[in-house]
């Protein structure tokens, strides 16, 4: 998926961070891969939107109380973004018996 200007432009800022602050901070990241290049990963695969909720998400996960390890960026967006986004999406993923109520 090419990114939408949008994308773009948050990709520009998490390229700014990696390299005007990240060389000053360290290597601090307890995931792999690292926050930003998750970021980056995220911005270009689901688009400004869900890439920056799966980045907040991932930050927030990022503290000294989670274990870290290996953290790949979702192959599918987040399910309220596959909903927002593309309803047909979300109706096609909907089975009948879901919508329908049985009270027998």
């Amino acid at each position: 998926m090419t990114p939408n200007w949008p994308a773009r432009a948050l990709m520009a800022l998490v390229r700014g961070y990696r390299l005007l602050l990240s060389p000053w901070l360290g290597n601090a990241c307890r995931f792999e891969p690292t926050c930003s290049r998750y970021s980056l990963q995220a911005l270009q695969q689901h688009g400004a939107l869900a890439g920056s909720y799966l980045t907040v998400h991932r930050i927030l996960r990022c503290n000294p109380w989670c274990d870290g390890g290996h953290d790949a960026v979702p192959d599918n967006p987040p399910r309220l973004f596959s909903r927002l986004l593309s309803p047909s999406m979300a109706r096609a993923g909907a089975s009948p018996s879901s919508s329908e109520s049985s009270h027998d």
